[in-house]
């Protein structure tokens, strides 16, 4: 279980190493696209898609396999030890796929932090400002709700006194 932990950690940490290669330069890939693509359907020059950068899931994961599959092949001939088992091969191709994406995020998230940096500031600025008007809206409702209150306890009125019923009044005047 250490072992399967400890590769999968190191895929991970070679997933990023190779998508990070392929960002800046896809040589590799152009090489075998030349190879086996006629002239019509090789990329073109402005193209950067290379083995893992810019692919789909199911191609990168074609791509990855095929490459640990050949590198526990050459590992089985050179030692003849049996390291390369089930569980560690899964291990190395998952964790390598994580890489991948882990490092388009970080790639993808600096690109747009970069592009956002300036608005950023003023964003920020806005935020505060905003938050300074929310604050001074809400002392503001408290203080009127507390005048409001006071104006309540001082303005109460007295008790009037006991005045005529509307019956007794209409009497008086002989209406009733």
């Amino acid at each position: 279980m250490t072992l399967e932990l400890i590769v999968f950690i190191a895929a991970i940490l070679f997933g990023i190493l190779l998508y990070w290669r392929e960002s800046n330069g896809n040589g590799l890939y152009r090489f075998f696209n030349k190879i086996i693509n006629s002239k019509e359907l090789q990329m073109k020059p402005e193209d950067k898609t290379g083995f893992v950068f810019q692919q789909k899931f199911l191609l990168r994961l074609v791509f990855i396999s095929f490459l640990f599959l050949i590198g526990i092949v050459v590992t089985r001939f050179l030692i003849p030890i049996d390291l390369a088992t089930i569980s560690i091969f899964a291990s190395m191709i998952v964790g390598t796929l994580l890489g991948t994406y882990l490092a388009a995020f970080i790639f993808k998230s600096g690109d747009v932090i970069e592009d956002k940096s300036d608005s950023l500031g003023d964003l920020v600025k806005d935020t505060i400002e905003k938050g300074k008007d929310f604050v001074e809206d809400l002392k503001a409702k408290e203080a009127e709700k507390d005048s409001v209150i006071s104006s309540a306890v001082e303005n109460k009125e007295e008790p009037k006194p006991e005045e005529k019923s509307a019956r007794e009044r209409l009497k008086d005047k002989g209406l009733l």
